[in-house]
């Protein structure tokens, strides 16, 4: 049967027009591009939805009957599925496939062969040992960008190592700054670190696809390439001065609570109605506006003229500042400091991003439907947009997560050409795995 497969196959400008079902009129930056996604839970997926939101065909390959397990993390919708996969699953096409099985391993190789991108984020070694490797698959498809998402990369002494994004968040240095002095480092309630590693894979995804276009105009057979993301290089590359700073003061920045070190005034204060403020008032002028606002132009002279000597004088700043907040309510300070043009902000829970105006007004707040009122749901999910803003190539979410096994009929027939006896045959042998009606 895997002959016919080869046979079936279809060409890939074929296939494009094939299964393009976006409905947006906007033309997207990656249309025409097709995304074989073979990561589960999160910083594969999350490379892959951005890479959708912008117009790739995103094939997204599960095991039969468990899916991603974020399907069933979390809360749950009387479906079984949760609203964070509706949301980290749009625009994605669903497809179960069973690793284990060769025969379905030759599946995705052919799948593989007819994409542009593959996503894994598997332990280093795995897809080398299903013989899904680069080597393996750049003999059939030169031109394909691979995209691996690990804890520490594929080389290195660590690379072997299981890597979540708690751990590496550690190793990135985010955790050990992350807190207060003396305490236990705090842990963000999100899983920043695969957040950022799918930021960066995408990224890698677009340099490689720009790079494989140039390289193809000098006439080299192989213009694909590997684009090697580790979590904690993710994070590290988010540590800002840390480093330069330790090599040339030999000092190890420390948790600074609710401050940053070394920038005064930032910090986050308390109101009189229980709730706290965020002001950034370390620009000099800002610094003197401030403290004209808060009624203590005594703390805005010479000796308080620069960052430099504010430091010196932190607590002092500080401690005049939270005085002045505590006597009004949230809205009283923000609505001085915006009269005198010093950043502030409240701190927002999930309530208020839904319900803000200016988040609102951005469009950064979208809601998709689940299913239909014909099988029972049609319920709407508001669900967060993806940056950056294009004006004229948006992205857009299309469509809610996938059920699992949605699209295994369409993508097996139309991509490799099977026919439905030949994809029954695969379902019945428990090498793959539709919706059931």
């Amino acid at each position: 049967m895997l002959q016919s497969i080869i046979a079936k196959s279809k060409p890939l400008h074929a296939i494009r027009r094939g299964i393009a079902t976006t409905q947006s009129p906007n033309i997207k930056p990656l249309t025409g591009i097709r995304v074989l996604e073979l990561g589960q839970l999160i910083a594969g997926p999350f490379c892959g939805t951005i890479l959708g939101y912008f117009g790739a065909q995103v094939v997204k390959v599960e095991p039969p009957k468990l899916g991603d397990p974020l399907r069933v993390w979390r809360h749950l919708d009387s479906d079984g599925q949760s609203p964070w996969f509706r949301s980290l699953g749009r625009n994605k096409k669903s497809v179960c496939i069973d690793l284990r099985t060769e025969k379905g391993r030759s599946l995705v190789k052919k799948l593989a062969e007819e994409s542009d991108v593959l996503i894994e984020n598997f332990k280093p070694g795995t897809m080398e040992k299903w013989g899904l490797g680069p080597d393996d698959l750049y003999k059939t498809n030169p031109k394909l960008i691979y995209t691996r998402i690990s804890g520490y990369g594929q080389t290195g002494p660590y690379s072997k190592r299981a890597g979540y994004a708690s751990v590496c968040e550690g190793m990135g240095g985010f955790r050990y700054v992350n807190g207060h002095p003396n305490q236990p480092p705090v842990r963000p309630n999100i899983s920043l670190g695969d957040s950022l590693a799918g930021l960066h894979a995408a990224l890698g995804v677009v340099m490689g696809l720009l790079a494989r276009q140039r390289i193809g105009d000098s006439g080299v057979s192989k213009t694909g390439q590997v684009v090697d993301v580790a979590i904690y290089e993710s994070v590290l590359g988010m540590m800002e001065g840390v480093i330069p700073e330790f090599d040339r003061f030999n000092e190890i920045r420390p948790p600074s609570g609710t401050t940053v070190t070394g920038i005064v005034p930032t910090n986050t204060y308390p109101c009189a109605d229980g709730k706290h403020v965020i002001i950034g008032g370390n620009g000099d002028s800002i610094y003197k506006r401030l403290m004209k606002a808060a009624g203590r132009e005594d703390l805005a002279t010479a000796e308080y003229e620069t960052n430099k000597e504010r430091v010196i004088h932190q607590k002092k700043i500080d401690d005049a500042i939270a005085s002045w907040t505590s006597t009004l309510t949230t809205d009283q300070v923000l609505e001085k400091l915006e009269a005198a043009s010093v950043p502030a902000g409240k701190i927002y829970d999930a309530r208020d991003l839904v319900n803000d105006e200016h988040i609102q007004a951005r469009g950064m707040i979208e809601e998709v439907t689940v299913g239909s009122e014909q099988d029972g749901r049609g319920w709407q999910v508001k669900i967060p947009a993806m940056t950056p803003k294009l004006d004229t190539t948006p992205g857009s979410t299309e469509w809610a997560g996938p059920d699992l096994g949605q699209h295994t009929h369409q993508i097996l027939s139309e991509v490799l050409g099977l026919s439905l006896d030949e994809i029954q045959q695969l379902e019945n042998e428990g090498v793959t795995g539709s919706k059931k009606k």
